[in-house]
């Protein structure tokens, strides 16, 4: 007979009960411990693979919910990277008690790739085989890891000197270039104090003063001498800087030095090349100067030989040019006639050769101004062509002129754009046997202020080589510098040519094609007159005959030193004015003028004793002195010249040799003006 649950001891049912609260109590302890676990904990059905459990840390760490996981298998949630390595390790697990992964990689819901640490235990819990996955999360300790391993890495092979130390100095960490430099080993530095690879006394000061900005919280640089291992000393480059933990708070120093002792010896050499340039620029400069003054005294030399030379040639060839004109004047036969007329050409040739000359020096030392006067480049090409029609005729060549449409008003020096068309022009005529030369006039670019144009002179001659044609614009330079070249001249006309394009804005050059011709082409930067232009009166009557209508009454005065120039002047005169007498030299001069009124004084310049802008100046402080219209006529012909002339209070200026009609024509103006 079977007792009923009620007839139980009461001793009986106290034990059960106590066993039940007692595994209640278990129950809930590991209830407690398994959800504050620091570790992610999975519990998975080792039949079926699926999560029965999981504690919060997992949750969060894998960022899945309890629902989301419970009765998912492990690979399902993609926790582990690799299904099909989730499903082979999962076989392991049921098999295997214990397993255990050092590096797992997991993915967390959102994608982000951990590295864990994998611990199973298999176990039976009531009749069913459970599988207990233990999770860490390693992998900020594995990055930690790997920088530190970045940092050994660094501290190995960068080639600056590295030592880390604690507060108070003592050497936590050294890396190889350091052991390299100073002769030390890593036990002899690593426990020691950091000034141990600094032991020399005489930088006690400035490791005192690194210890004290560390101290501050101060970053120190400069330069210690130290000493190695074996006692030698050498030079270092020294930052010692203070290294703070993630509390911001300073835990070590680190120390980077560098052995400066190759930097201070280039430096001290490049320092000694640098005083070596210095003294030979120095020296350099010392030659230059002395090469300077004797260029500049070499140049004074050449501008005062030029001055002498052209004053002694002008003087005679002013007395043959005077005297030819005279003699012409006469009764002469008609073979007289032709052998004046080459005479007259010849003084003419040797003019223009001293001409070029002096104009070459004038454009080199700057001293050449050009005018800024109404011009009319068609005008100018007209002239040109009338100039040389007659030695065109002659060879039977045809001129011709095609002036294309110009700006109208334009402004320059017309003197000189003649001068240079007219090299072209005479050269072209010279060189081309047959056939036609022609005059182009163009205009290639204009703006509200100016006009560029161009002057064309294009033959039918033999042409030239590109080498030829190269050198051609070079002082002193022919097409054939041969002694049996058929032409003469100088070399300097195309040179000239292109000098005084320069200074008009322009630009001077030629090209060539051999046996069809050439073109010699100059442009010109005119500007463009703003007024409007004054009218134009008719032809004045000539100058000799208006001198003798109208100033035949003036008393004049010729000064000149030179009896020949003196009777040619003398010559021309005599036959105008009523009165004309003479002086050798600027006393007799002023004396003259003193007890005379002179209404035109011809004046030389370069006279003995008083020269003519002395005799001048006397005469101008004269009484009535102001009166007299006084006229350089003198074998000086730079431009400074004609300006010391006006400043000494002359009315116009004439080069010897002159012709007669310029020499009438600035006489004229010089009483007209000054009346």
């Amino acid at each position: 007979m079977s007792a009923s649950p009620g007839s139980e001891p009461p001793e009986a049912r106290e034990a059960g009960a106590a066993a039940t609260s007692a595994l209640r109590a278990s129950e809930s302890r590991y209830r407690r411990l398994f959800e504050a676990a620091q570790d992610g904990i999975l519990l998975v059905n080792a039949a079926t693979g699926q999560i029965d459990d999981a504690n919060p840390y997992v949750m969060s760490l894998l960022g899945y919910s309890l629902d989301a996981m419970r009765g998912k298998k492990l690979w399902e949630i993609g926790a582990v990277v690799d299904i099909a390595h989730s499903q082979a390790m999962f076989e392991r697990l049921r098999h295997e008690s214990f397993i255990r992964y050092s590096d797992l990689p997991l993915k967390t819901r959102d994608g982000a790739l951990l590295s864990v640490e994998f611990v199973s235990n298999a176990y039976d819990c009531d009749g069913v085989r459970v599988i207990q996955c233990n999770i860490r999360d390693i992998t900020a300790q594995r990055a930690a890891e790997a920088q530190a391993r970045t940092m050994a890495l660094v501290m190995a092979q960068i080639p600056l000197s590295l030592a880390v130390c604690r507060l108070d100095g003592t050497v936590e960490q050294v890396n190889a270039a350091l052991l390299q430099a100073t002769g030390f080993q890593t036990d002899e530095l690593v426990g020691h104090h950091v000034h141990q690879q600094h032991a020399f006394a005489g930088d006690e000061p400035a490791l005192a003063a690194i210890d004290a900005a560390l101290t501050a919280g101060q970053v120190w640089r400069g330069t210690l001498r130290s000493l190695r291992m074996d006692g030698s000393e050498f030079p270092q480059s020294v930052m010692a800087a203070p290294i703070c933990g993630p509390d911001g708070v300073v835990s070590h120093q680190v120390w980077i030095t560098e052995d400066i002792t190759a930097r201070l010896r280039d430096a001290a050499e490049l320092a000694q090349h640098r005083h070596a340039l210095t003294a030979l620029v120095d020296s350099r400069t010392s030659q230059l100067v002395v090469a300077l003054a004797a260029a500049q005294a070499a140049n004074i030399a050449k501008s005062a030989f030029l001055a002498n030379m052209s004053h002694e040639i002008r003087t005679p060839l002013g007395a043959i040019t005077g005297l030819t004109y005279l003699i012409r004047r006469t009764q002469v036969t008609p073979q007289q006639e032709n052998w004046l007329g080459k005479l007259n050409a010849a003084s003419a040739h040797l003019l223009a050769l001293i001409n070029a000359v002096l104009e070459l020096s004038s454009i080199e030392a700057g001293k050449l101004a050009m005018a800024c006067l109404p011009v009319d480049p068609a005008a100018i090409t007209d002239t040109v062509a009338v100039i040389l029609s007659e030695q065109a005729l002659a060879k039977r060549l045809v001129i011709e002129v095609d002036t294309q449409p110009l700006p109208p008003r334009l402004l320059g020096d017309a003197a000189r754009l003649q001068q240079a068309l007219l090299n072209y022009a005479g050269n072209a005529v010279k060189f081309t046997v047959a056939g036609r030369v022609i005059l182009r006039t163009l205009c290639i670019d204009e703006s509200v202020d100016s006009a560029l144009i161009r002057f064309e002179v294009q033959d039918t001659g033999p042409g030239i080589d590109a080498a030829t044609l190269a050198r051609l614009f070079v002082a002193f330079e022919q097409g054939d510098n041969s002694a049996t070249r058929r032409h003469g001249g100088t070399g300097l006309g195309l040179v000239i040519v292109r000098q005084l394009a320069h200074l008009m804005g322009g630009n001077a050059g030629a090209s060539s094609i051999s046996g069809v011709g050439s073109i010699f082409w100059l442009t010109a930067r005119l500007q463009k007159e703003r007024r409007t232009p004054r009218a134009i009166v008719g032809p004045a009557e000539l100058s000799e005959a208006t001198l003798l209508r109208d100033h035949a009454h003036q008393r004049v005065l010729v000064v000149d030193d030179d009896p020949l120039n003196r009777e040619v002047a003398l010559a021309l005169l005599e036959p105008l004015f009523a009165t004309v007498d003479w002086a050798a030299d600027g006393e007799a001069a002023v004396r003259l003028a003193t007890g005379k009124a002179y209404g035109l004084i011809v004046m030389d310049l370069q006279m003995p004793g008083v020269g003519g802008l002395a005799a001048t100046r006397q005469i101008r402080a004269l009484p009535g002195g102001e009166r007299a219209a006084i006229v350089a006529f003198t074998a000086n012909a730079f431009s400074e010249d004609r300006a010391a002339c006006l400043d000494a209070g002359m009315d116009g200026f004439l080069a010897k040799p002159v012709g007669a009609d310029n020499f009438f024509e600035t006489l004229l103006g010089a009483l007209l003006r000054h009346s």
